[in-house]
């Protein structure tokens, strides 16, 4: 899964200047020894040096499901298809209203794809909205603009979509305060979770919307401010070789990734952990877990503040590559071995205290 591509030179339409960013593509290959591979596990390597058009749409990757449904939708639940728009721009979005939420949801939870996906695969992908059944919670799933994105892929390394009031952040945050104030949603009770750029983007909104969303999922991500444009970004998945701009904001951060992610390295995973750390309060308690689940080891680094509440989990899954811990095998980037990342962070959100507790 590429996280990022030529739509993020949408304004550069000259011939010269694609040339000039193939060109740029090849020597950033070369330089980061990034392997461009294809498959949700990454199984297969592609010709060595391709075009600008061929990387960005087979970089460790598989070709998306299509845009069917995303599971089975029981009785009295509602997969809704809406659009917000606020002066930062416009995107589709669709929500799951669970039958379990007829007298009221207890949460928002938000999720944003990887490149190439769409709502309808990620949701497949993820099972999240067999969890929203079980709980009682929402999903929103916003859908990146091809026209702001050619291959889906949420802008992260862009500086014009990493800022409060600006840009991807501002239509994210207003679409979410929206269907919150829909359905009557405490800000303690939303969250967002995203895969790879996704992931990226959920981190910036973590930053820069601390007043709409009460916890972050990332799996596969970066770190806020790793990259500004897409030499950066490059560099960046490679593993981080310059430090991220320093976050002004605690928020309760979850983050999974697997060591053999040839994609995104794993250093973004614990380069994550520290901005939350560095960002979080002075002493925390710390505890380390090992242990295995459907045929992969992994490690898990709890902390939580002085009074118990838990602030941080950095889940490391040993030989999980590009794809979603413990997904479905219907949608795309998944592997369905190992912890179950969809249940962990929704446990590790709605464990969070509410305000009035």
């Amino acid at each position: 899964m590429k996280l990022f591509n030529a739509g993020a030179m949408r304004r550069a339409t000259p011939d010269a200047r694609l040339t000039a960013a193939n060109d740029l593509v090849q020597r950033t290959l070369a330089q980061h020894g990034l392997a461009a591979q294809s498959g949700p596990m990454g199984a297969s390597e592609l010709p060595a040096m391709p075009s600008i058009n061929d990387f960005l749409s087979k970089l460790g990757a598989a070709p998306s499901s299509p845009a069917g449904p995303a599971a089975d939708i029981p009785a009295g639940a509602r997969f809704l298809n809406d659009t917000f728009t606020c002066p930062a721009g416009s995107r589709s979005f669709r929500t799951y209203v669970p039958a379990s939420a007829a007298a009221g949801a207890s949460g928002v939870v938000v999720m944003l794809h990887g490149c190439t996906q769409t709502p309808e695969d990620f949701a497949a992908g993820t099972g999240m909205n067999r969890l929203a059944e079980e709980h009682g919670f929402i999903v929103v799933y916003p859908a990146q603009s091809r026209r702001d994105n050619t291959q889906s892929c949420w802008n992260w390394f862009s500086r014009g979509d990493q800022r409060r009031d600006m840009g991807e952040p501002a239509i994210l945050a207003g679409m979410v305060q929206q269907v919150c104030a829909t359905h009557g949603i405490a800000k303690d009770r939303t969250f967002v979770a995203g895969l790879s750029a996704g992931a990226a983007m959920a981190v910036i909104l973590g930053e820069t919307y601390p007043d709409v969303f009460a916890a972050v999922g990332v799996h596969s991500g970066l770190a806020f401010g790793s990259a500004k444009d897409v030499a950066s970004a490059f560099a960046a998945m490679a593993g981080p070789t310059a430090a991220p701009l320093q976050k002004k904001t605690h928020i309760p951060t979850i983050v999974f990734h697997g060591t053999a992610d040839a994609t995104v390295h794993l250093s973004n995973g614990d380069a994550v952990i520290k901005q939350a750390q560095d960002a979080g309060p002075g002493q925390t308690l710390e505890t380390l877990e090992n242990g295995s689940h459907g045929g992969r080891s992994y490690s898990v680094l709890r902390c939580a503040s002085a009074s118990g509440q838990s602030t941080l989990e950095h889940w490391t899954v040993s030989g999980l590559g590009h794809a979603w811990s413990g997904g479905q095998k219907e949608g795309s980037y998944t592997d369905p071995k190992g912890p179950d990342a969809s249940a962990e962070m929704i446990r590790f959100f709605f464990e969070i205290p509410t305000q009035g507790a």
